[in-house]
């Protein structure tokens, strides 16, 4: 658990150091949300992601 911890933090600290452009023109990260409801339940998700030329990174439940 600790390790998905550790790895969940670099990945923002990356995407937060390339948002705030330090490393050169900054990015603008895009962010989705989502509920949905059915028979089985509810579910909540969403996600964070970059665009940067012909590279994307997303990461989201």
């Amino acid at each position: 658990m600790m390790r998905i911890l550790r790895l969940g933090f670099v990945l923002l600290a990356g995407f937060t150091l390339a948002a705030c452009g330090a490393d050169g023109e900054p990015i603008q990260p895009t962010m989705s949300a989502n509920i949905g409801v059915g028979s089985g339940g509810t579910h909540v998700g969403g996600g964070v992601g970059v665009r940067r030329g012909g590279l994307g990174v997303y990461l989201g439940v």
